[in-house]
Order: C-alpha cells, then sequence, then structure tokens
C-alpha cells in the first residue's frame, strides 16, 4: 500500500497537522485571557490615578 518513504512523509504531516493544531488551540485560549488581563490592568490604574487625583 504505501512506501516506507510515504509512510514517513505521511508521518510528517500528521506530527505537523497536530502540532498546528494544538497551537492554534493554545493561542485561542491564551490570547484573548492576556489582553483581557491587561485591560483590567489598565482600568485598576485609571481608577487608582482618578482617585489619587481627587484627594
Amino acid at each position: 500500500m504505501f512506501d516506507f518513504d510515504q509512510y514517513l512523509g505521511f508521518l510528517a504531516f500528521l506530527t505537523i497537522l497536530t502540532i498546528g493544531f494544538w497551537l492554534m488551540i493554545f493561542l485561542v485560549s491564551i490570547i484573548p485571557y492576556w489582553i483581557g488581563g491587561q485591560l483590567l490592568e489598565n482600568f485598576k490604574l485609571k481608577r487608582e490615578a482618578k482617585k489619587l487625583e481627587q484627594e
């Protein structure tokens, strides 16, 4: 059915596909968390600066 070279190529393709899939899942789950945390931190800093300015 497959020659040995074709088998190695197929395994390389599956490996690259799997790595790409898990990288996509990782980035989709981490980047929104990172952006949301940064926005929340900026909001807290601005609120704290406004509070200190009023005092």
